[in-house]
C-alpha cells in the first residue's frame, strides 16, 4: 500500500501595514522557532497576562506533583494543595523561608526539577524583558495628510515631519515609495513601488519638523496623475524614516503610509514654527497636522 506524504497544515494571519490590514491566507502555521518573536512582538498586557498564567499553570503542575506524594513536606499539611502550592512558589522562586522544606526522596527529586525549571524560566523572562525595554524606539511624528501645491512653479508633494522627543536624530535618512498597479504587454499584473526623488532626503540633524517635497515633473511616476486617477488605482505612500538616536547611540527606524484619498490638492502646511524674540523656536504640535488652501498670489504688474 502507498502511503501519500503528510501534507503541511496552512493557517492565516493578518499584519497591519499602516492603517491597512494585510490577511495571509494560506501561510504555515507558527513553529517553536517563532516563539521569541511571537512573544516579542506582543503587546504589553498580553505579554504580562501570559506570564503570570504561565508562572501559575507551573506551580499548579508541581503543587499537583508534591500532593501525589503525599507527607513529604515538612510542616505541611498532608495532601494540603494549597500547602504544597506556596511550597512550590517558594521553591520556584528560589526563597527558602524554612518553614516549609522536603523531607522524602520524592519531594527532594521534584524540588531538584522545580529548580532547576524556575532558573531556565526566570533568565528568559528577565532576558526577555530587557530586548523589550532596551529596543530603541522613535517617537517621530508624521503628518496625517500629504499636499499638492506648487512649490518655485512645479506641483510638489509634500510631508511633515517631526521629533517629539528633546534630544536629537543625527544622520536621518528618508525615503518615499509610491506603490502603483502595472500591466505589462505580457498581461502580467503587479503592484509596483517607484522610488520619489525628494529636494532633500538626508539632514544631519532631526530638531525641528522636516517638510519633504518631491517634484511631479517629468521623471516623476506622479506626473499628469489627476486626483481621480491616483484614486481609481489605490495609489498608496509608504514613507520609511531611520536616524541615530544621540541619547543611546543606536539606530531607530518608522514609517508611516499614506492613501490616495489622504492628499489636499492645492493646500498648504499650516506654519507650526515660531522663532522668539529671544532666538529661541517653538513647534506648535496641535497644528502640526492642519491644512488650509492654497492662496493665490495675484500676478506681478
Amino acid at each position: 500500500m502507498r502511503f501519500l506524504p503528510r501534507l503541511p497544515k496552512f493557517t492565516q494571519r493578518i499584519s497591519h501595514l499602516g492603517i491597512m490590514r494585510v490577511i495571509h491566507h494560506g501561510v504555515q502555521p507558527l513553529s517553536w522557532g517563532d516563539l521569541y518573536h511571537l512573544l516579542f512582538t506582543l503587546p504589553w498586557p498580553q505579554l504580562l497576562g501570559l506570564l503570570f498564567v504561565a508562572y501559575g499553570g507551573l506551580n499548579l503542575i508541581f503543587a499537583g506533583i508534591y500532593t501525589l506524594g503525599g507527607d513529604c513536606i515538612a510542616n505541611a499539611e498532608p495532601g494540603s494543595f494549597r500547602d504544597a502550592f506556596f511550597f512550590s512558589v517558594q521553591t520556584m522562586a528560589t526563597i527558602g523561608y524554612g518553614a516549609m522544606y522536603p523531607t522524602t526522596a520524592y519531594s527532594n527529586f521534584w524540588v531538584v526539577i522545580e529548580v532547576f525549571v524556575g532558573l531556565l524560566a526566570v533568565a528568559m523572562a528577565t532576558g526577555l524583558m530587557f530586548a523589550r525595554f532596551s529596543r530603541p524606539t522613535a517617537r517621530v511624528i508624521f503628518s496625517d495628510r500629504l499636499v499638492i501645491c506648487p512649490y518655485n512653479g512645479v506641483p510638489t508633494l509634500m510631508l511633515r515631519t517631526a521629533n517629539q522627543r528633546g534630544n536629537l536624530i543625527l544622520e536621518a535618512q528618508i525615503n518615499v515609495v509610491v506603490i502603483l498597479p502595472e500591466v505589462t504587454p505580457e498581461n502580467h499584473k503587479l503592484r509596483r513601488l517607484y522610488d520619489l526623488n525628494l529636494v532633500r532626503s538626508s539632514t544631519p540633524i532631526l530638531s525641528l519638523s522636516w517638510m519633504v517635497m518631491h517634484p511631479i515633473d517629468s521623471p516623476s511616476p506622479l506626473f499628469g496623475m489627476t486626483a481621480t486617477d491616483l484614486y481609481e488605482c489605490q495609489a498608496q505612500f509608504i514613507v520609511t524614516l531611520t536616524g541615530l538616536d544621540e541619547t543611546v547611540g543606536q539606530l531607530i527606524h518608522t514609517r508611516h503610509q499614506y492613501q490616495a484619498q489622504d492628499i489636499d490638492w492645492q493646500a498648504q502646511f499650516v506654519d507650526v514654527l515660531t522663532v522668539l524674540p529671544n532666538g529661541d523656536r517653538k513647534i506648535d504640535y496641535a497644528h502640526f497636522h492642519d491644512t488650509i488652501p492654497l492662496v493665490p498670489v495675484p500676478p506681478a504688474d
